[in-house]
Parts: C-alpha cells; sequence; structure tokens
C-alpha cells in the first residue's frame, strides 16, 4: 500500500506503489452507513444527453441515501437528462452567461455556502473545472474533487485551471491509462490523481433476444438483417465519417446489413451529405438521442466507435454489458476494455478498412460475434460495474471529508 500526502495535508491511499497508474480504493470502509450522508454538489455545464452525462444521471440514482446525497449545478441550461431528473434530485441552471462572467463566483459560492454542500465535484474540463472549484473554496466547502472525463481542454482555460491545483484535493481519472496521461502529459500531480473507471448499470444494460425483433420491427428490416451502431455526440473528434465510410464497404460486401447512429450534434448535417454521397440512405439511419439506448445496444450484432480521441468512452461498455462484440479504434483506454480478438477488435485510429474488415468477420462468423459478447459482458460484470463506481465514488468523498476536517463520519 502506497500513502500519498497531496499539498492540502491530508492522505490518499492506493493499493499498488504507482498511484498514477492506480485504481483508488480507500482506507475508510463504508459497508456500514456513516453517521450522517455527505450533501455532494456536482458542477457541469449542462446536462444534455451525451456518455458522460449520462453516466453521472446513473451514478446519482446509485448513491446510498445514507451516504451520498447528490445535486447539480448546471452552468448552463438543465439539459434533457436534467430535466427528466429535477424531480428526483435538486437540479439548478443558468449560472454562467459566458465562460469570464464574474458573476457566477458571488452567486454560486454563495448558494454552495447556503446548502451547505460538504463536498464539490466539477465534471469536465474547461470553463465548470475553475468556476466550480473557486466558488467551492470560497464557500470554505471541504471537499473539492474534478473529475476528468477528456484528454485535454482549451489552453486559457487550461492555465486557469492549473493555477487551482493548490485548493483541488484529487483528480478523478476513468481509466489507469486516463490516470496516467493526467500525471504524465497534463502534468497533474501524482498524488493527486486517483482512478475511478466508469462503471454501467449491468442489469440494465444486458442481452436482451426481445430486442433483437422489436427494434429490427420498428426499423422496418427483417428479422434475419446484421445491425451495426455507434453511440457517440455528433462532433468531429467521434469521426462518423469513418463509420459512414466503413459502412459502405460492409454493404458492398453483405448487402443486407444496415446501420444506426445514436447521439446528436453539430456534425449532423456533414453525417447526412456523407451518407447521401456513399448512396446510403436505405442502410444507415441517423436516431438522434435516445433514452432507450439499452434496447438499441441489445439488438445490435456489431458495436463500433471510430473517434480519434477518448478517454474511457462508457457506450463501449454499455455495448459489451448487452453481449456485443466492439469494433473500435485503438484510442484512449480503450485497449484496456476491448480485448483483441477476446470480445472485439481494436483497430489503428483513421483506418476505414480496417475497421470494415473486422465487422464484416464478425457479421460472417456469428459463432465467433457470440463468444466475444459473452466474453465482453463477463468483463464488465467483472470489472465495469456501476455498483463498483458508485462504492469507489462514495469512498472517495468521505475518506477526504474524513482526513480534512478529523471528523469521524
Amino acid at each position: 500500500m502506497n500513502t500519498a500526502t497531496t499539498d492540502t495535508g491530508f492522505s490518499l491511499t492506493t493499493t499498488i506503489a504507482d498511484q498514477r497508474a492506480g485504481d483508488f480504493q480507500s482506507s475508510l470502509e463504508l459497508d456500514s452507513a456513516p453517521s450522517r450522508p455527505l450533501k455532494t454538489l456536482f458542477v457541469i455545464s449542462s446536462l444534455a444527453v451525451g456518455g458522460a452525462e449520462t453516466l453521472l444521471v446513473n451514478t446519482f440514482r446509485n448513491f446510498r441515501k445514507t451516504h451520498v446525497i447528490p445535486s447539480v449545478a448546471c452552468l448552463k441550461k438543465k439539459g434533457l437528462l436534467g430535466e427528466a431528473i429535477e424531480n428526483e434530485f435538486e437540479v439548478t441552471e443558468n449560472w454562467l452567461t459566458n465562460r469570464f462572467d464574474l458573476r457566477v463566483l458571488p452567486k454560486l459560492a454563495h448558494y454552495i455556502r447556503r446548502q451547505k454542500f460538504d463536498a464539490v465535484i466539477t465534471v469536465g474540463a474547461g470553463d465548470k473545472m475553475f468556476w466550480g472549484r473557486l466558488c467551492a473554496r470560497l464557500a470554505s466547502v471541504p471537499v473539492i474533487c474534478s473529475a476528468v472525463h477528456s484528454t485535454g481542454w482549451p489552453d486559457v482555460i487550461g492555465k486557469l485551471n492549473r493555477s487551482l491545483t493548490p485548493i483541488t484535493d484529487a483528480y478523478i481519472g476513468v481509466a489507469k491509462s486516463h490516470g496516467k496521461f493526467l500525471t504524465d502529459y497534463e502534468r497533474f500531480p501524482a498524488n493527486k490523481v486517483v482512478v475511478i473507471p466508469n462503471g454501467v448499470d449491468t442489469d440494465r444494460f444486458c442481452p436482451n433476444a426481445q430486442s433483437k425483433r422489436e427494434v429490427r420491427e420498428e426499423l422496418g428490416l427483417s428479422l434475419r438483417a446484421p445491425l451495426v451502431g455507434i453511440v457517440a455526440s455528433l462532433r468531429h473528434e467521434k469521426n462518423h465519417t469513418l463509420f459512414v465510410q466503413a459502412a459502405r464497404q460492409v454493404v458492398d460486401a453483405i448487402p443486407n446489413a444496415h446501420f444506426i447512429i445514436i447521439g446528436e450534434g453539430p456534425e449532423r448535417q456533414n453525417i447526412l451529405s456523407t451518407i447521401e454521397s456513399l448512396n446510403l440512405t436505405q442502410h444507415v439511419r441517423l436516431l438522434g438521442n435516445r433514452f432507450d439506448t439499452q434496447r438499441l445496444l441489445a439488438a445490435l450484432n456489431v458495436f463500433v466507435l471510430t473517434s480519434h480521441t477518448e478517454a474511457s468512452p462508457v457506450s463501449i461498455l454499455e455495448a459489451l454489458s448487452c453481449g456485443v462484440p466492439v469494433v473500435s479504434t485503438r484510442v484512449g483506454s480503450v485497449a484496456e476494455t476491448v480485448y483483441d480478438q477476446w470480445n472485439g477488435f481494436t483497430v489503428e485510429p483513421g483506418n476505414g478498412n480496417e475497421v470494415s474488415n473486422r465487422i464484416i468477420h464478425l457479421l460472417r462468423n456469428p459463432i465467433t460475434a457470440e463468444k466475444m459478447g459473452l466474453n465482453g459482458r463477463e468483463h464488465v460484470q467483472e470489472k465495469g460495474s456501476l455498483n463498483n463506481m458508485v462504492r469507489l465514488y462514495e469512498q472517495l468523498i468521505h475518506s477526504i471529508y474524513a482526513q480534512k476536517t478529523q471528523k469521524s463520519i
């Protein structure tokens, strides 16, 4: 066991000597209920429909009420997910008119102080990471952390964010390689970086033969039609163009193959144009944002992710949990989840031929695909469950609070 003491005067205990590559495990046992739950505010730009946002909502719903009482401050609009959960949790919005709106300081700090939050955790990089931590410090919050779901941020905000390192108790990475990236490349202090791997609800995301039939019927497809999908915001870094180009090659080899794109974003028109230019309008469909992702994933034969960059994509965990093999570009921490030729395939970023060849192989070898899917679900159940992730968050929050306040709760 290695104990690393931070600049703020408490220690984080990890299970391996090199914390930069390690998953966080607190020395504080929380199997029994503490004397009171800790009120925790999560600061985010908006709860629009996206991977990190959906994961946050699922985390909220799985916190034990005896351990953590979560609230969320959306610096901008609540978003669709924010509106969906505002009857379950306290959700506030419109704290910031622009990223340099100084009025957020007295307003948000006063709110944090008035509500007596015990912890503030910013979610994502950029302005929410800066304003959330600064306001928490002004409000004298005991626990200040940043959950970092990306691999970088804009330079201007980045410099401001780095200046707040002394007041930050922990930077939370989402995979071992991501934690190493945060220390080696982003230069966060190694003794402040902890890793809590992303997780999914394996009861909700599970194999479902009924979904395979229903989704195909809804799409007007044959029950035997191969179905390939991607779940990702329609942004440039997700590289949907490569997905569509690979679809063209797959359809040339397997004419009854169909593809679905789940998500919304600024690249929608460009994606539609690519679909039309490749004469794929009868084979590729954009379904937009959906709240039944588990049904759609369970209906797939193959899940694909073609991103240029990633940290630890939740969509891959969701697909594997549904028993669906994955073909993904080898970026971020994907190789920690997709084991090549065991539960899917990893390919070089930008290599459309390799993507299409792997999809074709899986569609033509259903027994192999099924075995990979079973391996994938087993992996997620053992190492990527939502329950494990939520418990580690509870431990982290309580451990830091106890050590900084010297209170046993």
